[in-house]
């Protein structure tokens, strides 16, 4: 299948699982529990990713696949040549509390380099796509990142490990952010962050996130002309394009002047900076 063909198989999935997702929450059809404790996931969580689950493997039998709740182990990122990678819900604890900013993301991987990526957003409307190489679009219409290059003016998004003991050492990149830019923005789901940041309403995103939360997203960005990348080396063994640790994405023109300010507040360097 083209990928082409595979972006149209995506979006169509996408959009029939944000039919699912909205008729869920109209309904308050849905039950809470925590993974691990701390991280919320509700049935409707597994009743998406069992659909989209399904499609893929109607369509596509055989294929691989990695998603956050039927097949999470991340083992199959360093085996497989091509790869289905899935977020049913990226922004549960928004789904949960009733707000919008909820995302179905689908994407596609091959040799290591996402191929394809969709991002939709049932509760607003909006469909993010993006084949590799030849652009990014909303809606049907080409997106770009904004080509901001005061970091004085820009702002940024980023988001916080359900781990509360996780949290205190990323407050040095904040107060950093907070000092430097315009502002910040928690939005509360990564994929959406991303496609912000490629259609300019955002000027940047960073964060360490899980394969599902930024593959299509990451693509998204990327091909609407930001600068995707890490902050620090990859580690061998896994494609860059699914390491979510110390990802950074943002406009050109800043983006080695703030990961120089994230990576000074990690050595707790930042107000010398």
């Amino acid at each position: 299948m083209l990928p082409q063909d595979r972006l149209e198989l995506a979006v169509s999935i996408a959009t029939q699982a944000g039919e699912h997702i909205i008729a869920a929450r109209h309904g308050q059809a849905f039950n809470q529990r925590y993974k691990k404790g701390q991280e919320l996931v509700t049935n409707v969580d597994l009743e998406v990713d069992t659909l989209i689950s399904e499609r893929l493997e109607a369509a596509l039998p055989g294929e691989s696949r990695l998603s956050e709740e039927l097949a999470p182990d991340h083992t199959v990122m360093a085996t497989a040549e091509a790869l289905w990678v899935v977020d049913p819900i990226d922004g549960t604890v928004n789904f949960a509390h009733g707000l919008h900013h909820v995302g179905v993301s689908i994407a596609w991987v091959s040799e290591g380099k996402t191929r394809l990526g969709v991002v939709h957003a049932p509760f607003l409307g909006e469909t993010y796509t993006a084949l590799y190489g030849q652009g990014a679009w909303c809606n049907g219409k080409p997106i770009h990142a904004s080509r901001r290059s005061n970091l004085e003016h820009c702002l940024v998004g980023t988001g916080f490990p359900y781990r509360r003991d996780s949290r205190p050492p990323l407050m040095r990149r904040l107060m950093t952010i907070l000092q430097h830019c315009q502002d910040v923005r928690r939005n509360g789901s990564a994929a959406l962050d991303l496609c912000d940041v490629a259609c300019g309403r955002l000027d940047a995103y960073y964060e360490s996130v899980s394969p599902w939360d930024f593959a299509a997203g990451m693509l998204i960005a990327r091909e609407a002309g930001a600068r995707a990348g890490h902050l620090y080396p990859c580690p061998t063994g896994i494609p860059e394009d699914l390491y979510g640790e110390n990802i950074l994405v943002s406009t050109p023109e800043i983006h080695a002047e703030l990961a120089a300010l994230l990576r000074a507040a990690d050595d707790n360097e930042s107000m010398l900076y």
